[in-house]
């Protein structure tokens, strides 16, 4: 799919895919008689018994390895004795609103959600508004304007910090006096955080493009964030420019690893410039190898944290004006969220041993496999 658009045409292609966000969201509304509550707990105050709910274990590995031991770890400092439910989702909108209201019917009264789909999660809160049960989006935002607090990280700056590194190196991949062709293959579009992404890698590039520096030859949306998909359109874009491309924007990297499959088939691994995000053992390894070139580093003990004080206000019964700070997200139905957005970090060849290495976030046994040894001063 060739892409020969202006850069403001780029830029309405999120703002349409907002706009169906809205129409989904209509869609997905719900109404009706619904339960009331059987806990007597109201809007988290003494809650003993939180539900978390988490979108798949496809798309990246860090939410089971990562996310889910780290949030029972921060609810259980948060509230202690409580009980936890945790689901996980599989990648499936009607089995995440299934576990929803299973914890619901068993008076589970603060919900964590990370949603698959951030419209259709909107049902979820729905149903927990009448049992007075506060729902924190996790990670991604929840379409909804109900939803209690959003904790996550900055989406438009990863977007800016994958797009800064691109506008930083992108010359190294061009010939003089030579414009650079990118592909970009971008996240789920029913994902908030991959239209923020997009957002702020856009808000970089845009200039570029308007410059005739970069060309955008080839942009997309990859349905579930699928891995596979993203290196079918990596094949795509490539047949479609005879392998003609410099740059090539991946939204994280586990796409990106697939991504590099298809470069490595036409012998290109290595020569086109490669982002990635989520810092996971893959892309970090990718890097050692000289196949990727950056990943954004979003410190999930910190997210998880974050979660842990507000289910402790929420517990005690406390303002949580000193968490959010003031600072809120809009939704697409008119909604303003309290929020947390933590700060991501930017991670390439030179600072893995300093971030992700230092954190633990990474194990060096786990990186370095089939990597000379000295490579970059990690391995």
């Amino acid at each position: 799919m060739i892409n020969t658009q202006h850069p403001s045409r780029l830029r309405c292609r999120h703002a349409i895919a907002l706009c169906c966000l809205t129409l989904l969201l209509v869609a997905c509304s719900t109404t009706g008689n619904a339960p009331t509550s059987t806990s007597g707990i109201l809007n988290g105050k003494g809650c003993l018994r939180v539900g978390i709910l988490l979108p798949d274990t496809s798309t990246s590995d860090r939410w089971e390895a990562k996310d889910h031991p780290l949030l029972v770890q921060a609810v259980k400092q948060a509230i202690p004795g409580v009980q936890i439910d945790y689901n996980n989702a599989q990648g499936s909108s009607d089995t995440q609103l299934s576990q929803a209201e299973t914890d619901l019917a068993n008076n589970d009264c603060i919900l964590i959600v990370a949603p698959h789909d951030s419209v259709a999660a909107a049902s979820i809160v729905q149903k927990a508004l009448p049992y007075h049960v506060p729902v924190i989006a996790y990670d991604r935002l929840i379409q909804s304007k109900d939803t209690s607090y959003y904790v996550s990280f900055d989406g438009v700056a990863v977007g800016k910090l994958q797009g800064e590194y691109i506008a930083r190196h992108y010359q190294a991949y061009t010939l003089p006096l030579e414009h650079a062709n990118v592909a970009l293959i971008n996240g789920s579009q029913t994902d908030t955080n991959a239209l923020l992404f997009g957002e702020g890698v856009h808000q970089i590039l845009d200039p570029l493009l308007v410059q005739g520096t970069l060309k955008n030859i080839y942009e997309t949306f990859t349905p579930d964030w699928n891995d596979a998909t993203a290196q079918t359109e990596m094949e795509v874009a490539l047949a479609n420019l005879q392998n003609n491309i410099q740059i090539a924007y991946i939204a994280n990297d586990g796409m990106a690893d697939s991504a590099i499959t298809a470069l490595r088939i036409a012998h290109l691994n290595g020569r086109v410039l490669v982002t990635g995000q989520d810092a996971t053992v893959t892309g970090i390894h990718n890097i050692l190898a000289g196949d990727q070139n950056m990943t954004v580093y979003k410190p999930i003990i910190k997210e998880a944290q974050s979660v842990g004080a507000v289910v402790k206000a929420l517990y005690a019964g406390l303002s949580t004006s000193s968490l959010t700070n003031g600072q809120t997200v809009p939704t697409v139905d008119g909604g303003s969220i309290m929020a947390i957005l933590d700060a991501p970090i930017e991670v390439d060849s030179s600072n893995i041993a300093s971030t992700v290495l230092a954190d633990h976030y990474v194990l060096q046994s786990q990186i370095c496999v089939g990597i000379r040894a000295g490579t970059d001063g990690v391995c």
